[in-house]
């Protein structure tokens, strides 16, 4: 005998003398995140290896080989995890509500249930209406506790005798409490296995013991839902029965995706092969395997578009958003069972719509897509010079200041642009400027100008752009001065980058007196060798300034 997990059940097997255990075990485990119980090999524990062992003894001496070290075999867990702590919860839930418990913690257990699968469990039984808000049961929820079977299919049994549906939604309860009576068979159509149980379990694929378990469940489930035994309808109505008891797993082909399908619940599935149901565009999937981002379909039934929208909970919502993609704003209005859209409609969406989004776009895009120009760079330069001498007076213009307050200060020009291309036309001097007052753009001319009048009688351009303000200026105009320029009404001396007659950098400084007094000379007589056709005068100071190579007149 090759041991597995029913080599540990209360059955006994004549003539068992030796017992061959892969010390492996199949067990299954519930995944509150996706709703579903999938089956795992795991190792086997010690307590379950001792059981397997003992029906090598079980009517006589036996001998049991184990197919892994005694070292490995001390590693083992000692027991298997509790039950209560990987099983889907809903059919424990529904129990307590029925006595009046709404919350676990108000029993004492030997293991809590856990939170997640708590959850899990008690949103499934809202869903199909058999707690309200407050996790009380409904009249509903009763009626459902009094089958013996999951809520989910107790759910579909009591939906399908109110549509006169009922011996067919006892049927497929009852194949779905089985083990798949079709060996062999690839194709997960329900119908197929509803005809052979119809049938009479009759042909060879058929596992006839599972099959007649299934046909005497379908009868129990008709008498204790008092329908009478009567000729079956046909099968146009299972995907909608099917879909009763597993709302989350209503499920779209995707658009040009082959077998490829979006439950509603936001999970993936996957037809394995070709089959008439990979046509369908809706399906109503029983059994899948919850492993898989993309999960497998091992048992489903077409569902038409018109039992969707009669039967379930379609949520309209509209949406304009920002598409990275392509750099604009799209409004959309959707209709929605859970994560499946049913449709996609353009929205003609208004302007105060449209805005928010628009400057969302812009945030993830940056500043730089913005239409500066080199004058409106040095406004917001001499902005931010200024606000680091009076933070209480001038806003900030950082990158993360514009884009935290868009709505305040671009908003208002930016009404009616959808696309990254209509930043082009945006009024930006226009933007900037309304963010001061007049006063403060007065006072924001005097004390941060943007030119300077030079010696030489020249207009030079000041840059902000750095800590401090810069004025690159040719030294030769500035002859004539000992006093070094300055802004902020005499404030902030301007730094000096005094430059040869071919704009290069000469000397930096911030104290033209001082260079006048000192290293003047020592530069004098460096540009007299290189510049030989310029007036290099010993007194700086009492010589004429000149944008020329010589004052004029000389």
């Amino acid at each position: 005998m090759l041991a597995t997990s029913i080599a540990e059940t209360s059955l006994t097997i004549e003539g068992i003398r030796v017992v061959v255990d892969c010390g492996r075990m199949r067990v299954p485990r519930f995944e509150p995140k996706s709703g579903m119980t999938r089956l795992v090999t795991i190792p086997v524990n010690r307590a379950s290896a001792e059981q397997r062992a003992g029906r090598a003894g079980r009517l006589g001496p036996g001998v049991c080989y184990r197919l892994w070290s005694e070292a490995e075999h001390r590693a083992l867990a000692a027991f298997g995890s509790p039950e209560i702590t990987e099983a889907d919860l809903a059919p424990l839930a529904l129990e307590l509500a029925q006595w009046g418990v709404a919350e676990p913690g108000a029993m004492a257990w030997l293991d809590p249930p856990p939170a997640a699968a708590w959850s899990q469990g008690t949103a499934l039984l809202r869903r199909l209406g058999a707690l309200d808000e407050a996790g009380r049961i409904t009249p509903h929820g009763r009626e459902m506790a009094a089958l013996a079977a999951h809520p989910r299919l107790a759910h579909m049994m009591l939906l399908g005798r109110r549509l006169g549906m009922g011996g067919l939604a006892c049927e497929l309860a009852a194949l779905l409490s089985e083990r798949d009576l079709l060996k062999g068979v690839r194709d997960t159509d329900l119908r197929l296995r509803v005809e052979a149980l119809r049938d009479g379990c009759r042909g060879a694929q058929v596992e006839r013991g599972a099959c007649r378990r299934a046909g005497e469940t379908a009868r129990q489930w008709r008498r204790s839902l008092s329908l009478r035994d009567e000729p079956e309808r046909g099968l146009d109505g299972i995907g909608r029965l099917v879909a009763f008891a597993y709302p989350d797993r209503i499920a779209q082909r995707r658009p040009g995706g082959l077998r490829q399908y979006r439950l509603s619940n936001g999970r993936g599935a996957v037809l394995a092969e070709p089959e008439p149901l990979s046509a369908e565009d809706f399906l109503a999937i029983a059994h899948l395997d919850g492993d898989r981002r993309e999960a497998r379909v091992f048992l489903a039934a077409p569902l038409a578009r018109a039992d969707i929208e009669a039967h379930f909970p379609i949520e309209e919502d509209q949406s304009v958003a920002w598409d990275s993609r392509e750099q604009m704003v799209t409004a959309r209005r959707r209709r929605r069972l859970g994560e499946i859209v049913l449709d996609d409609k353009p929205l003609d969406a208004t302007p105060e719509a449209v805005l928010p989004a628009f400057l969302t776009g812009l945030r993830e895009i940056g500043l730089d897509r913005l239409p500066w120009t080199p004058e409106q760079r040095s406004w917001r330069e001499r902005l931010a010079f200024l606000r680091r001498l009076q933070p209480d007076r001038w806003p900030d213009v950082s990158d993360a200041a514009l884009l935290a307050g868009l709505e305040e200060w671009l908003a208002p020009f930016a009404t009616g642009m959808t696309r990254a291309a209509h930043l082009a036309r945006l009024d930006l001097g226009a933007a900037l400027h309304a963010m001061l007052a007049w006063d403060q753009r007065r006072e924001m001319d005097e004390m941060a100008p943007t030119h300077v009048a030079v010696p030489s009688g020249s207009r030079v351009r000041i840059d902000y752009s750095g800590e401090s303000p810069v004025l690159a200026v040719r030294l030769q105009e500035m002859f004539g001065s000992a006093e070094t320029p300055a802004v902020a009404r005499g404030a902030v001396p301007l730094t000096l980058h005094l430059l040869s007659p071919a704009h290069r950098p000469v000397q930096v400084t911030s104290d033209l007196a001082g260079f006048w007094a000192g290293a003047y000379e020592a530069v004098r007589k460096d540009l007299r060798g290189r510049y030989p056709r310029h007036s290099w005068p010993e007194d700086p100071r009492a010589a004429q300034a000149t944008a020329r190579a010589k004052p004029r007149g000389t």
